[in-house]
C-alpha cells in the first residue's frame, strides 16, 4: 500500500554505464530528493560505477551535492571528493563540517570576499570559483576573478581545484558562451584549467575540448544520467479503496456532492509525498498558457486532472489530495480497479517522495 518506484535494473545500470562512457571526467549531481531515489542511494550507485571504469574508461571521483546538510547522506557511501553547489558563505551548516570529512570537500565560492573569508578560517579548503553566467544566479564577473586570483597568489594558497559554471537551460547554444567565459579564465591569470560545468550537450562538449585542449573540462550530470532513459522507470500508487457513489451523494473533508454517478478510489500518496504540488513551469509558449487556462476553469467547478492514471488515461481528482492518499473520481462505464491493485502515476521525479523504490 504505497506510492512505489520501480527501476528495470538491468536497463537503467546500461544506461548510467553508457552516459558516464559518453561523457569522461563526469561528476554526477545528487541533491534534493536524489532525484526520487533519495541521495545515499545515489552515493552508493556512483561507488558502484567507479568499480566498473575498466568498462566505462572513467572513474568517478567526485559526487556533487546541492547543501552542506546533504554531505551526511553521501559521505559514508561514496569514497571520493564531494562537491557542495551553494555557494560557502561563512554563516550556518557551511561551518560545521567535520574535520574528518573537511578534506573531502569542495567548496564552491562565489564572492571575492568569501575567498578571503574561507582561506582565513581554514587555509588548506579547497574550492572552486564560480564564475557568473547569463543565468545570473551566482558567480563572479571577470574583474572580481582577478581579484581573486590576486588573493590566491598573495597569500600563496593552493586549494582552488578549477572554476565552476552554471548555465541555463533552454538555449540554442552554449558554446559562445563558454568559450568566452574559458577566455576570462586564462586572462585573469588564475593558476588552473579545470572547468566544471552544468547543462552542455556531448556535441558541444566535444567542440569546447576541440577548441581549448588545454582545459580540462568536467561536465556535472544530474537528469541525463540518473531520470536519462524514463523507459527503465515506473511509478505505481496502490488502490486502498472503491466507493460507489451516485450523482448529488457527499464525499470528502469538504462535504463535496458528487457531479455525477460513479464510483470513488482512494489510492497511496498525497501531499506528503508532493502529489498536487506543482512548481511554475518555464514554459511560456501560447499552447502553455491555453493549458493553464483550462486547468483554471477546472479548478473553478471543483475538476482537477491528476498524475494517476488507469488503462492509460489520466483521472481527476475528486477534491485536493490529502497528506498520504488521494482521492479520485471515476465515471460510470470506465473499467473499477480492485483494492490492492496499482495503477500508473505519472509525476516529476525531483519533487517527489516515493514509499519504496525497488531497482530489480
Amino acid at each position: 500500500m504505497s506510492l512505489r518506484l520501480c527501476v528495470d535494473g538491468d536497463r537503467w545500470r546500461q544506461h548510467l554505464l553508457h552516459t558516464v562512457s559518453a561523457r569522461p571526467g563526469i561528476v554526477p549531481v545528487a541533491k534534493g530528493n536524489g532525484y526520487g531515489f533519495g541521495i545515499g542511494s545515489l552515493a552508493r550507485r556512483c561507488e558502484w560505477l567507479t568499480t566498473q571504469s575498466e568498462q566505462t574508461g572513467t572513474g568517478i571521483d567526485v559526487l556533487a551535492l546541492g547543501t552542506y546538510l546533504e554531505l551526511a547522506q553521501a559521505a559514508d557511501r561514496f569514497s571520493g571528493d564531494l562537491q557542495v553547489l551553494t555557494p560557502w558563505r561563512p554563516l550556518g551548516a557551511a561551518l560545521d563540517v567535520s574535520e574528518t570529512l573537511s578534506n573531502r570537500v569542495i567548496h564552491t565560492v562565489s564572492r571575492t570576499e568569501d575567498v578571503r573569508d574561507l582561506t582565513e578560517r581554514k587555509p588548506d579548503a579547497r574550492f572552486v570559483l564560480e564564475q557568473l553566467t547569463s543565468m545570473r544566479r551566482h558567480g563572479m564577473t571577470r574583474r572580481e576573478l582577478v581579484e581573486a586570483a590576486r588573493v590566491l597568489d598573495d597569500r600563496r594558497l593552493a586549494g582552488l581545484v578549477g572554476v565552476s559554471m552554471h548555465l541555463p537551460l533552454n538555449t540554442a547554444s552554449h558554446v559562445g558562451e563558454v568559450e568566452r567565459l574559458l577566455n576570462d579564465v586564462v586572462s585573469t591569470g588564475l593558476p588552473t584549467r579545470t572547468v566544471f560545468v552544468s547543462h552542455l550537450t556531448i556535441g558541444e562538449l566535444t567542440r569546447l575540448r576541440s577548441s581549448f585542449p588545454d582545459f580540462v573540462i568536467r561536465p556535472r550530470v544530474g537528469t541525463d544520467l540518473w531520470l536519462g532513459d524514463r523507459t527503465a522507470l515506473s511509478v505505481t500508487a496502490t488502490v486502498l479503496d472503491v466507493h460507489p457513489l451516485e450523482r448529488g451523494e457527499a464525499f470528502g473533508y469538504r462535504g463535496r456532492s458528487m457531479p455525477k454517478s460513479g464510483h470513488l478510489l482512494i489510492v497511496s500518496g498525497g501531499t506528503a509525498h508532493g502529489i498536487g504540488l506543482e512548481a511554475p513551469s518555464g514554459d511560456q509558449s501560447l499552447r502553455s498558457r491555453a493549458a493553464t487556462i483550462a486547468r483554471s476553469g477546472m479548478d473553478v467547478v471543483g475538476l482537477v486532472r491528476s498524475p494517476f492514471a488507469i488503462d492509460g488515461k489520466q483521472r481527476l481528482f475528486a477534491e485536493p489530495p490529502h497528506m498520504q492518499a488521494s482521492m479520485l473520481f471515476l465515471p460510470s462505464g470506465a473499467r473499477v480497479p480492485g483494492v490492492g491493485e496499482d495503477i500508473e502515476v505519472r509525476v516529476r521525479f525531483t519533487a517527489t517522495t516515493f514509499d519504496r523504490v525497488d531497482i530489480s
